[in-house]
């Protein structure tokens, strides 16, 4: 039998799923940390830095304040507190080592050339004898960056200015064959799976890539809470055909059930029977890679908010701004507003905010001075500076005085 859900219980099973539950830890610990990010099932990493790295925001979003080398000893460092590895999973990611073995079989595609960017498999096909020789450099001298290895020879070619060196070990990483035993910087040290992965974890028994797909998308769907086909899909980047067989097989075995959600024109899918709350009160400013709305389309047919990215947008083509986060208040996305951190005057600044209709009454206001206030101390700011003219901002300048 399918279920049928209003749009806002869609809406609010969503927000639980990914973790905006409104209560938040007053001392926020590596366990809240790890859990959260189980949760999630993975973190997208991205290289911007106009504000902090995109990794770093979806957990102050859904805990509040709390130490980034946290998240740093579960992603990087050595010993029992390391929890998390990086790998392609919704782009490059990090994510939880229980995911490690359902990712075995995309690295062994990529082994085989498939699944990867074209140019990289190309690169593999014709330069065996140099990936080799980085292998072997990487086993003798332990953890090592692209730039390390680089010789200073000629590019390989002119796809991202990658040395060859560099374009080796990112065929090594999707394959499998290194992973990264940490940053310097936001540069990645590479070294073999066994010198920074449990040994446990390695030995696991290999999963044949229907199995892993399978546990791949239900770790999806407990993490959106109700999602469509391509929706599922998108979390872990899985290829369409291999998505629709996986999905029939879940639904044929009962892990999912089918459900109807007003408005939307495509099948949706849910674990079990949902638990859905009567209502969701939080509020957040949201990474553009933040999980909850990575999927434009899907964030459109939840929120009915339209959203994209326009850092490679022109200046003058822009119409919200460069670095734009979503402000979440209770079950809207209630407002956008282009940020800034500006380090050398200890300022967060605010370039422009935008008001959805019917726009951000007195409590709404309150909240997002709040969660301003919060993310500049948090990053280690003065203070909060607006600097746009419009009617919200000045309406917001009275709740940050």
């Amino acid at each position: 039998m399918t279920l049928n859900l209003s749009l806002r219980e869609a809406r609010r099973l969503a927000l639980v799923a990914q973790g905006f539950t409104g209560r938040r830890p007053r001392t926020v610990k590596l366990a809240h940390v790890t859990g959260l990010i189980e949760r999630l099932g993975v973190l997208q990493i991205d290289s911007v830095n106009a504000l902090v790295r995109s990794h770093y925001l979806p957990l102050f979003s859904r805990l509040g304040p709390y130490e980034q080398r946290l998240l740093e000893q579960a992603a990087w460092s050595q010993g029992r507190r390391r929890s998390l590895f990086e790998y392609w999973g919704h782009e490059a990611s990090l994510l939880p080592l229980s995911l490690y073995p359902l990712l075995r079989w995309r690295m062994q595609r990529a082994r085989n050339g498939q699944g990867i960017y074209k140019q990289l498999a190309q690169f593999a096909r014709e330069q065996q004898p140099l990936i080799v020789q980085v292998l072997h450099a990487v086993r003798e001298r332990g953890a090592l960056s692209a730039g390390s290895l680089n010789q200073g020879e000629a590019r390989s070619s002119a796809w991202w200015g990658w040395s060859a060196e560099k374009h080796a070990l990112e065929w090594l990483f999707a394959a499998g064959e290194v992973t990264v035993a940490g940053r310097r910087g936001f540069e990645r040290l590479y070294d073999l799976p066994e010198r920074v992965l449990p040994a446990a974890l390695l030995e696991q028994p290999e999963l044949d890539a229907a199995q892993a797909q399978r546990q791949l998308l239900l770790r999806a769907a407990q993490a959106l809470g109700v999602a469509t086909e391509k929706d599922l899909r998108d979390y872990y980047r899985l290829d369409a055909r291999d998505s629709q067989v996986r999905l029939a097989e879940l639904l044929e075995g009962g892990e999912l059930q089918a459900v109807r959600v007003q408005g939307w024109t495509q099948q949706a899918y849910c674990l079990g029977e949902p638990k859905i709350p009567r209502k969701v009160r939080t509020s957040a400013l949201l990474s553009p890679f933040d999980s909850l709305i990575w999927e434009r389309a899907r964030t459109e047919r939840l929120f009915d908010f339209h959203y994209r990215l326009e850092i490679y947008t022109p200046p003058h083509k822009r119409v919200y701004g460069y670095y734009v986060l979503p402000f979440l208040h209770h079950e809207r996305l209630a407002a956008r507003l282009d940020l800034r951190a500006e380090r050398a005057q200890q300022r967060l600044a605010v370039h422009a905010v935008h008001e959805e209709v019917p726009g951000l009454d007195e409590e709404g206001l309150a909240a997002l001075a709040q969660q301003l206030q919060s993310l500049a101390s948090w990053l280690g700011l003065e203070h909060v500076q607006l600097n746009c003219p419009r009617a919200s901002a000045a309406r917001l300048r009275g709740y940050l005085a």
